[in-house]
């Protein structure tokens, strides 16, 4: 078998980068064919020298290379630091977020414990008040104290009143309840009942009325109005505006204060003449009938009247203010205590009288009596109080007991304060003399 000759082809798995000038020869060799064949040579022979170094390529910024040469990165020990940088840049970031979020919580977490633990607050204390106060006074009487709706032929309105027995008695003033319909009467608890008029009377602004088939009614204790001086403290509770079981508190601020309410229908048949407590105590619409207390939350008056203050208009119009200004006016108990008796016990009161007309005309200081009575009659009636004690005719009534009067309106009031019965003592002017009179008060039939 001939022996093969090596042969210089490498198998096609195989490969080698091109050697310079590699390419340029083999482009030479496709053109010029193979090259021809060369005689054996003895492979003891010296090897053909190696070819010369191919000559450097010449840049061509016109060719299709041009150079410019991209990025590929960094060799591996650049890209590690690189790595390590963007690490700690973000591990940065991360802490200075995270720095922020936790001090915007510390100051929001330090506000909220400063405003739970840091502001100091008095502990649940008993709610006990002394007798004598206000508070306590009102705890007191509010139980006895009611709220009057009443529904009538000319509208609706409210008031007040409070219990004066266990049977359902309620004393309130005349002018709550005088054209009712319909009353209602609502305790502090809430309960409302119906309610049936009594008796009333209007002359001294006093009404009674009753409810049935309420348990557990707490009446309130009756105090002495000869007892009540200037400067007392005192509290009033009532339901002004209709806003039920309102507490306000002052002082007598005078007695005996002569005052006249009502007159609304324009014949005098409801006007109504008290001898009052004068209290500044906030009354408003609403008070009437309420009870005015001492401080050992006694009754010493029955609220019925404030005084309110004029406001001038455009022209000759005047109207006057409805809120309190610190002049509120109570029936004494005293009074109210009698007539409640009478309209209880017959529905009907009886008021003292001196037996004359008076001249309301008189301008005069003083009350003067009348020359002529209603109907042609004698102006002092004949055996009555008045002409037993030797009243004429023209005389002046210049005072009640040592007190003066100052008109028609005071003598009324001055007379009303007591009972049918009570004696007095009347100092008259007549043909410019004073002199004294002892008088025995008679009785008649209110209205």
């Amino acid at each position: 078998m001939a022996d093969q000759q090596p042969s210089d082809t490498a198998p096609k798995w195989w490969s080698r980068p091109a050697a310079p000038g590699a390419q340029a020869q083999a482009d030479s060799t496709a053109v010029a064919g193979p090259a021809p064949s060369q005689p054996d040579s003895d492979p003891s022979a010296d090897p053909a020298p190696p070819a010369p170094e191919a000559a450097a390529v010449r840049y061509d910024p016109w060719g299709e290379q041009p150079l410019h040469v991209t990025d590929r990165g960094k060799a591996a020990g650049g890209g590690h630091l690189v790595r390590m940088r963007h690490a700690l840049v973000l591990g940065l970031g991360i802490a200075l977020l995270a720095g922020g979020i936790g001090g915007w919580l510390g100051v929001l977490a330090e506000r909220q414990s400063s405003t739970r633990l840091e502001l100091p607050q008095a502990g649940v204390e008993s709610k006990n008040r002394a007798p004598e106060s206000v508070a306590g006074i009102a705890a007191t009487a509010l139980p006895g104290v009611v709220t009057l709706h009443v529904r009538g032929s000319t509208g609706s309105g409210t008031g007040t009143g409070f219990v004066l027995d266990g049977q359902g008695h309620i004393l309130t003033n005349n002018h709550v309840v005088s054209d009712a319909k319909d009353i209602t009467v609502t305790f502090s608890t809430g309960e409302s009942v119906t309610a049936e008029l009594v008796g009333r009377d209007s002359g001294y602004d006093l009404a009674v009325v009753k409810v049935d088939g309420v348990r557990g009614l707490q009446p309130l204790s009756l105090g002495n109005s000869e007892n009540v001086k200037v400067g007392d403290p005192v509290v009033a509770i009532g339901a002004p505006f209709d806003l039920s079981n309102t507490v306000t508190a002052g002082i007598i601020s005078a007695t005996g204060r002569p005052i006249t309410a009502g007159g609304d229908k324009g014949d005098g048949s409801d006007i109504s003449y008290v001898d009052a407590l004068q209290t500044d105590a906030p009354i408003n619409p609403g008070n009437s009938g309420g009870p005015l207390l001492d401080a050992k939350a006694r009754v010493i008056g029955i609220n019925s009247a404030i005084r309110g203050a004029d406001a001038s208009g455009d022209g000759a119009e005047r109207a006057k203010q409805s809120g309190s200004i610190g002049l509120g006016f109570a029936i004494p108990v005293n009074q109210g205590k009698r007539v409640a008796e009478e309209l209880i016990r017959t529905g009907r009161a009886t008021h003292p009288v001196i037996g004359v007309t008076l001249d309301m005309e008189y301008t005069g200081d003083g009350a003067r009596v009348g020359t002529k009575g209603e109907g042609g009659k004698p102006a002092v009636t004949p055996d009555g109080p008045g002409a037993k004690a030797g009243i004429q005719g023209g005389d002046v009534i210049t005072k009640v007991d040592g007190v003066r009067v100052h008109g028609g309106d005071e003598l009324v009031i001055k007379i009303r304060a007591h009972r049918p019965g009570d004696p007095l003592t009347l100092t008259v002017l007549r043909d410019g003399r004073e002199r004294t009179l002892e008088l025995v008060l008679g009785s008649a039939n209110g209205s």
